[in-house]
């Protein structure tokens, strides 16, 4: 049998978010046919020990090794996270430091967001020729990087093409040697701090300010949003309303294809959320945030 280099996927999520994790896992492992391992490294943003079992059972031990990393050993230390105005966890920071975390003599790296379900065989994704570019994405819903309800919305103070391509950093394939040998990871964070009051989308804000045309574009497929709906999907990306939730008002087949995958884990008999802690959830991250900004500015009236 043929030598197969094993696949390497990173992931983030905290808590709350683990459920949909352990949906990713299966659907990975359901449409994985070819004969890689896959070394999967999650990044726990506070999971609680019911939840690791959980997730431990979801997988095939036979097709995954998994590797867990506590955020306290994923942040360098003195690193300050960027305290933005968003609703988005402090979680989706972590990705950042994502090829810090892997083997060095791994020359690829896949980095899913959580609120993902893989539809096609993940070897066709690994076996895509990075061509000599930094990582590989998807162009996001906004499209350019002048979009004027997305992208980048001081492009013109920082001498940006407005007409550049905007990627959606939910998934990227990455050459965690050249992000290491470049520090993709602190120009990043320093370019949200240098500009927070222009941030709209935490770190994926970061990566396009320093990151553009530095990109290879994926086939659109491979990052298909929940709220369009899409011909033969490679991956389905669930943007706003997760499918945990009553209020989920995406593609409703895309929300069964979900729940297909996440019978077949532990959480067998899931029940749906009220829209209620959804919402309490980013009120409690917005708050969060902004008593976080209170303390690391105490001179502030």
């Amino acid at each position: 049998m043929e030598n197969l280099d094993p696949i390497t996927i990173v992931v983030a999520t905290d808590n709350f978010y683990a459920v949909l994790l352990a949906a990713l896992i299966k659907s990975i492992e359901l449409n994985h046919r070819t004969g890689e391992k896959i070394n999967l490294h999650i990044i726990d943003d506070g999971i609680s020990e019911y939840n690791i079992n959980q997730i431990s059972n979801t997988v095939s031990k036979e097709m995954f090794t998994i590797v867990w990393h506590k955020t306290a050993d994923v942040l360098p230390e003195g690193i300050q996270l960027p305290n933005d105005n968003s609703a988005f966890p402090i979680t989706t920071y972590l990705r950042l430091f994502s090829p810090y975390l892997i083997p060095k003599e791994a020359r690829k790296m896949i980095y899913l967001d959580v609120d993902m379900i893989m539809l096609q065989d993940v070897s066709s994704l690994w076996k895509v020729d990075l061509q000599d570019k930094l990582f590989a994405a998807v162009v996001d819903l906004c499209k350019t990087v002048g979009s004027s309800w997305g992208g980048i919305p001081n492009y013109k103070e920082l001498g940006l093409d407005p007409d550049a391509k905007y990627f959606n950093a939910g998934l990227m394939m990455i050459d965690p040697v050249k992000w290491r040998e470049l520090d993709i990871s602190n120009k990043v964070i320093k370019a949200i701090h240098d500009n927070i009051s222009s941030v709209n989308f935490a770190d994926q804000y970061g990566l396009n300010v320093v990151l553009i045309n530095q990109w290879s574009e994926l086939d659109y497929r491979w990052n298909s949003f929940s709220v369009l709906d899409y011909k033969d999907p490679f991956l389905i990306h669930f943007l706003d309303i997760k499918p945990i939730f009553k209020s989920y008002n995406a593609n409703r087949v895309y929300y069964e294809q979900f729940h297909f995958y996440l019978e077949q884990t532990p959480y067998k008999g899931f029940k749906l959320l009220g829209d209620y802690k959804r919402i309490y959830r980013k009120a409690l991250i917005k708050i969060g945030k902004k008593i976080k900004g209170l303390f690391a500015n105490p001179d502030r009236s």
